[in-house]
């Protein structure tokens, strides 16, 4: 499992802006990551010392700084200098836990309805903290950089700073290389994802961090080499700080929804089973959560993530839940309408008028699907003498409609639950033909390392693809029915409407 914490709303990166020939995906390995001896930078002058003796020398793929995602080696020293920096005596430690690696874990006992942690804002990291190198916060906000960008940045420099950085303590207990979708190759999302829908979200988000770092180099590392060193700002770095933000960013609510690291409250795991989230509690100024049930001492204390499905929850926190544990789990069911169709352009403008493309992705969940993929199917199947209303059957498929209407179009109802079927079933064949064939991939991998690499990855995406699956084979289940009903239905009224004909034979 991960060690994960953390972000309940994680909003999407504000990028600046990024070139075309920037947006490449570029990725490399995850566990085994190269210890370097450090060196830092001048904390005044904020850069790189030329002397040999005093160079940075920082290899491909390696992160010098943080520890292991298991590791408690830090742990004292983080409690400690968070005591000494404000923090209130807790009711909870940091432990080795069996869901998550680390975690919280209770004290002493903790009451249902309980509020813990008040962690002050004088230890939160934001785009409001100030740099230990004051000239390199100054030229991020001269070109306004946006938050995301920015504070991915200001955690690689003052990592680079080791302990000239006030935030030396937490960073060092920070994992080395996160758990994230970001570490993998891709070969191994094709390779693993390749039933999955949130491949192509992993391989968008790569993308992103990708363009993103390109952009900054672009437009400000290069003309201030000085202050933004490759060796220091590359993209290997901007990697792991992506990777921290994605797995331990919180929006506050109650803060105008800042976003913010939060020291301590980032050890607490994510359970399917609690619905307590953290926010700013104004009456006593700090980040609080309060739990829906009790703990007793040793016992690990959780908080939730918010309504993610499992694929969600691997793309940012790099874990699965075992299938049927998470209530808000839901999968990518892909619908397109064919270029074979003779309104196919004309249903493709209406769907641009509302953001749509063709194909266009549906959350489906275990309870069923959400009414813009009926409107989908209904626009998909929908005859040339029905124009009039693809207008209508476009708008109701985007989450543009404020008023969403529940479309019924009986004479379609069953041309369109077919089609959903059909693309449930074609779905549900990859997923299969991935669940058969993984039980022989990798053997063929004779490095220890590389193995239990490839074995790590392979099992969560089993664990993924399996819950996908699922959730599949019961819309295939309700979808069959439904049809069934349909002909039923139809067959009755057809053999009372020959029982009246012959009645008057």
């Amino acid at each position: 499992m991960v060690e994960a914490s953390r972000a309940f709303h994680t909003a999407p990166i504000g990028f600046i802006s990024t070139t075309s020939s920037s947006r490449l995906l570029n990725k490399p390995t995850h566990h085994h990551s190269v210890r370097l001896r450090s060196s830092r930078r001048n904390a005044i002058r904020c850069s790189i010392s030329t002397s040999d003796s005093n160079k940075l020398s920082v290899k491909q793929n390696a992160i010098t700084w943080g520890c292991e995602v298991d590791s408690l080696e830090n742990a004292s020293d983080l409690q400690k200098w968070l005591s000494d920096s404000g923090l209130p005596p807790q009711k909870m430690a940091i432990e080795k836990v069996e869901v998550g690696e680390r975690g919280l874990v209770a004290l002493t006992n903790i009451r249902k309805g309980e509020k813990l942690l008040f962690v002050p804002p004088s230890l939160f990291i934001t785009s409001d903290s100030e740099w230990t190198c004051p000239e390199a916060g100054r030229v991020l906000r001269r070109y306004s950089v946006p938050d995301w960008p920015l504070l991915a940045t200001y955690l690689i420099s003052e990592a680079s700073l080791m302990k000239s950085s006030r935030w030396s303590n937490y960073i060092s207990a920070l994992p080395r290389q996160p758990y994230s979708l970001l570490y993998w190759t891709p070969a191994e999302l094709d390779r693993y994802l390749e039933a999955s829908q949130i491949r192509e979200r992993a391989v968008e988000r790569i993308t992103n961090v990708v363009g993103t770092y390109n952009d900054l180099r672009l437009r400000i590392f290069n003309k201030h080499p000085e202050l933004f060193p490759e060796e220091i700002f590359n993209l290997e770095t901007f990697k792991w700080s992506f990777g921290i933000l994605f797995s331990r960013l919180v929006r506050l609510p109650s803060m105008n929804d800042k976003v913010a690291l939060v020291p301590w409250a980032d050890m607490l795991n994510h359970s399917c089973e609690v619905q307590t989230f953290l926010d700013y509690d104004k009456s006593s100024q700090g980040v609080v959560f309060t739990t829906d049930r009790q703990y007793q001492p040793g016992e690990q204390v959780f908080i939730s993530y918010g309504k993610k499905s499992n694929g969600e929850l691997l793309l940012s926190y790099g874990f699965v839940p075992r299938a049927g544990t998470n209530p808000n789990d839901s999968v990518e069911l892909s619908l397109s309408i064919s270029k074979s169709d003779k309104c196919y352009n004309e249903k493709l403008a209406v769907l641009r008028m509302y953001g749509l493309s063709i194909p266009q992705r549906f959350p489906v969940q275990i309870t069923g699907w959400p009414v813009e993929l009926m409107a989908y199917a209904y626009l998909a199947v929908s005859p040339p003498s029905m124009s009039n209303e693809f207008e209508k059957m476009a708008s109701s498929a985007s989450n543009k409609n404020t008023s969403k209407k529940d479309l019924q179009y009986p004479d379609l109802e069953e041309l369109a639950l077919q089609f959903i079927l059909d693309n449930c079933e074609a779905s549900i064949s990859k997923y299969s033909k991935f669940l058969q064939q993984s039980g022989s991939m990798d053997l063929d991998v004779k490095s220890p390392k590389q193995l239990n690499r490839r074995l790590f990855l392979k099992q969560l995406a089993v664990d993924l693809c399996t819950s996908e699956q699922r959730i599949l084979f019961r819309s295939q289940y309700i979808l069959r029915r439904r049809l069934r009903d349909i002909k039923s239905g139809e067959l009755k009224a057809l053999t009372i409407f020959n029982g009246f004909r012959n009645l008057f034979k």
